[in-house]
């Protein structure tokens, strides 16, 4: 029996690629609930009764802190989630809602355009505004929160590229 080299590489070499690739993604830092939704908030906000004291995994970007007498809110613009539950900025947002916080939380710690991901229960809604317009927001209890820094959102992206021929990359 013969092998040739394009043969014993590309046995050898798409196993060890297609590896490598899957282990770059992070795991997600969050276990989801059995009984999770898996709605976007613009979902919940349309019959938030409908989904009362479940847990939800969601993040987005911080649109702004407010700090109350025994609790402090943080607006987010949701946006989906990979699987390791980073926020996916460039798709488009999928409704806002509020994280409540026991406590005080510092506006440094959660900067507005910070990207978060927050674990906890649903618990009811609130009208208010985005801008001029009318807004229901879904309000969720929150048990963990992550805010992202820039090293992880980069982390498992994939940065090999396959090809043929001569490139200089410059970052």
């Amino acid at each position: 029996m013969r092998f040739s080299v394009a043969s014993i590489m590309s046995r050898c070499l798409v196993p060890a690629v297609l590896l490598s690739l899957a282990a770059c993604a992070p795991a997600p830092i969050y276990k989801p609930a059995p009984d999770a939704v898996t709605v976007a908030p613009f979902q919940v906000a349309q019959s938030p009764e409908q989904f009362a004291s479940r847990q939800v995994i969601w993040g987005g970007r911080i649109v702004g802190v407010t700090n109350l007498a025994d609790h402090s809110e943080v607006e987010i613009l949701a946006y989906p989630l990979d699987k390791s539950q980073r926020p996916q900025a460039n798709d488009s947002g999928n409704g806002r809602f509020i994280a409540v916080m026991p406590g005080y939380v510092e506006s440094l710690d959660y900067p507005a355009g910070g990207l978060i991901t927050v674990n906890g229960q649903l618990h009811g809604s609130r009208a208010g505004k985005v801008g001029q317009a009318g807004y229901v927001f879904p309000l969720v209890q929150v048990n963990q929160a992550h805010v992202w820094t820039t090293e992880e959102m980069r982390k498992g992206k994939n940065n090999v590229h396959f090809g043929l021929g001569v490139g200089v990359g410059i970052r």
